[in-house]
């Protein structure tokens, strides 16, 4: 087998479809088809149950999957490392982020990053900080910025705290709440709330603050972007307890300061194993520490 069956079978496995996997892999559907059926017969099993109307990985798909992303990362790790000791940073650089993110000037820095690297390929992805951490994990994404409770640890990365601060509430402008200087949980228990979804941590920063104050609040819309949490609140369906440096941003809502509002942790974290030449040097330009962790640390 060869790396570019690699790259189309991991392109069909992606998109569940051989003719945008051709076209993400620019060539023809039928020679792709033809190079996934050559690797099947050398395998000796199918990799994909192919109907009318979806394709599907089969277990031995499953299973030929991550030693075939881990075989690709290894090819691309090894150009990287190559051109990095002629003094050339190349490769990919994948981050991910909250959408909230205040703590770092995330667009500026990966400009100046691709300023300084132009030959690194950049992909940025909106990610929850749970399915951050994971990703990071296991190596689809070499750093991540996390909005957390302070409570929260990364478990299998490294990580390093960024900024942390209370929430405040964020109400449209004829909100009743819009005229007052400060409040407390207590006064807004009654209100309906837009908020993330159940269970993520971005929500339960919020709901821990709640629940160490005895409460239980009514969270009548859950959303999945603070965009579409400002959104409701502008048309009077909720109010929303967002960061102060995001709710500042907000300039046609009202945020209103809350005393014993939320805490929020921005993190940075990244791969507990040596970064690549092109995710060092973008953990560099952020300050990290990248050097080993002393042993037992």
């Amino acid at each position: 087998m060869d790396l570019q069956q690699m790259r189309y079978v991991l392109a069909v496995a992606e998109t569940a479809n051989f003719t945008r996997a051709a076209e993400r892999c620019h060539i023809v559907q039928s020679a792709l088809s033809h190079q996934v059926a050559r690797l099947e017969q050398e395998l000796g099993a199918r990799l994909f149950e192919r109907t009318s109307r979806r394709v599907r990985l089969t277990a031995a798909g499953e299973a030929f999957l991550p030693a075939a992303r881990q075989a690709l990362e290894a090819a691309e790790r090894a150009r990287a490392e190559v051109a990095a000791a002629t003094g050339e940073i190349r490769g990919r650089l994948a981050v991910g982020s909250i959408p909230t993110l205040t703590a770092v000037d995330l667009p500026a820095v990966l400009r100046e990053y691709r300023r300084r690297y132009p030959r690194v390929r950049i992909s940025l992805r909106a990610v929850s900080s749970e399915r951050m951490v994971e990703q990071v994990r296991d190596g689809r994404l070499d750093a991540g910025f996390l909005g957390v409770p302070p409570g929260f640890r990364p478990q299998g990365v490294r990580d390093r705290e960024l900024a942390h601060g209370r929430h405040v509430a964020v109400v449209a402008p004829g909100h009743p709440l819009a005229r007052e200087r400060e409040v407390d949980l207590h006064r807004l228990v009654d209100e309906d709330f837009v908020d993330f979804a159940e269970g993520s941590a971005a929500r339960a920063q919020s709901d821990e603050a709640f629940a160490a104050a005895g409460l239980r609040r009514d969270v009548a819309f859950e959303v999945s972007s603070a965009e579409l949490m400002a959104r409701m609140v502008r048309h009077g369906l909720g109010i929303a307890l967002l960061p102060a440096t995001f709710a500042a941003e907000l300039h046609d809502l009202r945020s209103v300061p809350v005393t014993d509002g939320p805490v929020r942790v921005e993190r940075l974290i990244w791969s507990r194993f040596t970064p690549s030449p092109a995710a060092a040097a973008f953990l560099a330009l952020l300050g990290a520490d990248t050097s080993p962790p002393e042993a037992g640390g």
